[in-house]
């Protein structure tokens, strides 16, 4: 789950963490106020609130240096569709904005606490050269970014802030600083279950402190039920609805831009029936496993979902009964199938546990479903009956128009 910077930067500054004072709106009114905050003593910065990082290269963040300059910036950002390299081309629609203090910087740095699934524990990430060609770097010059691992079980140590100190060429009167600001950082992510706790600029400011000019914190999805008050940061108008409605199943649901939409039951298997679509030419619409224990109820909300999204041209069902009973996903495709009536072609492969079951069910049910007798025969008729069903669709169009204009000509 992610959440938005003054969110993170609130949970930074419970955690001892220095963060510059801000105050949220959604109003461009209520930016004029926050901002008075400031000005005209000091400049201010006006700060999108998505969740995407890159806001600033797309217009989403602005310094102002008037109340007039504010409500300009504010008008231009509430409400506008920021489109970064993490939103995709559709964006994602600005609804609140950021008002904080404008801060002079000495030198920036990049610092952050990731997962270290190679050793089980914990990274520091750190760079002399934060800011917003972080990624960049790393991909041209990853020998200038450090990584320290951090034992999980036995956290942070003082030692790892001195490499850290090193790597970054922290001033030496700033060594206390950055030494309490990691051990913050790692606390957080620990006793959050975090899988993100990023501060991206860290700044020496010209005073000669260390202030964490911009955060970024991810938390672990499973864990999520330890934390129900990080659940009420949830903002759901930032996340897919197709992904949001599946976690409100207990379904593992990740949008993609294909046409070709897959049910399965099993990580692997998914990410094995996405990967042989492809080899036929098609494009998977998604993953989604509904596990090894679903119901009929799980089937047919899963089928809603993949309904919902308007790229879908056909659906593939691949089943594989271990746990999971195939006649009960045969129930469930018929349920969802009767209730929906999806204009979408539907083809099942179902194998394993009840799978004879499961077949006789589907056969018997009278409902236009394209039998498979393997993976790849189910890769292939779906590859097939999509494009035939974006072609019936094109012709339907073509007709249509045709049909306008010769009504106009009348």
């Amino acid at each position: 789950m992610k959440i938005h910077e003054y969110q993170a930067k609130e949970l930074m500054a419970a955690y001892g963490l220095p963060v510059p004072s801000g105050i949220v709106t959604d109003t461009v009114e209520g930016a004029v106020e926050a901002a008075r905050a400031y000005l005209p003593d000091k400049a201010c910065v006006i700060k999108a609130q998505v969740h995407s990082g890159g806001r600033g290269k797309a217009g989403g963040v602005k310094l102002a240096r008037t109340a007039e300059e504010t409500e300009q910036y504010a008008r231009q950002i509430i409400g506008m569709q920021l489109v970064t390299k993490q939103t995709g081309p559709a964006g994602k629609t600005v609804h609140k904005v950021l008002v904080t203090e404008a801060v002079e910087a000495e030198k920036e740095y990049y610092l952050s606490i990731a997962g270290d699934n190679e050793n089980g524990g914990l990274l520091i990430i750190a760079s002399a050269e934060g800011g917003t060609e972080i990624e960049e770097i790393a991909k041209e010059r990853p020998e200038a970014i450090a990584r320290i691992p951090v034992s999980a079980t036995e956290g942070f140590k003082r030692y790892q802030g001195v490499q850290t100190v090193e790597a970054l060429g922290i001033p030496e009167a700033n060594e206390k600083e950055l030494i309490s600001l990691l051990s913050g950082m790692v606390k957080l992510y620990l006793e959050k279950d975090c899988s993100l706790v990023e501060i991206n600029p860290l700044v020496l400011t010209k005073e000669g402190h260390l202030l964490c000019l911009d955060a970024k914190i991810n938390f672990d999805d499973n864990a999520l039920y330890r934390h129900p008050e990080l659940m009420e940061l949830r903002d759901i108008a930032e996340e897919d609805p197709k992904e949001y409605l599946a976690s409100q199943s207990d379904l593992n649901y990740i949008s993609l831009d294909g046409n070709i939409g897959c049910l399965v039951n099993g990580a692997g298997l998914a990410m094995a029936t996405m990967d042989i679509i492809k080899s036929f030419g098609g494009e998977p619409a998604n993953f989604l496993d509904v596990g090894g224990g679903a119901t009929a109820e799980k089937v047919k909300a899963a089928f809603g979902i993949l309904l919902s999204d308007a790229n879908v041209q056909a659906i593939f069902i691949n089943i594989f009964g271990g746990i999971m009973k195939c006649d009960i996903i045969a129930e469930g495709v018929v349920t969802a199938v009767r209730e929906i009536a999806p204009k979408v072609p539907i083809i099942v492969r179902l194998e394993g546990t009840n799978a004879e079951k499961g077949k006789q069910i589907l056969e018997e049910s009278g409902m236009a479903i394209i039998p498979a007798s393997d993976m790849a025969d189910g890769a292939r008729k779906a590859v097939e009956a999509a494009g035939r069903f974006a072609e019936e669709n094109r012709q339907k169009a073509e007709c249509a128009k045709a049909g306008e204009k010769e009504g106009e000509t009348a």
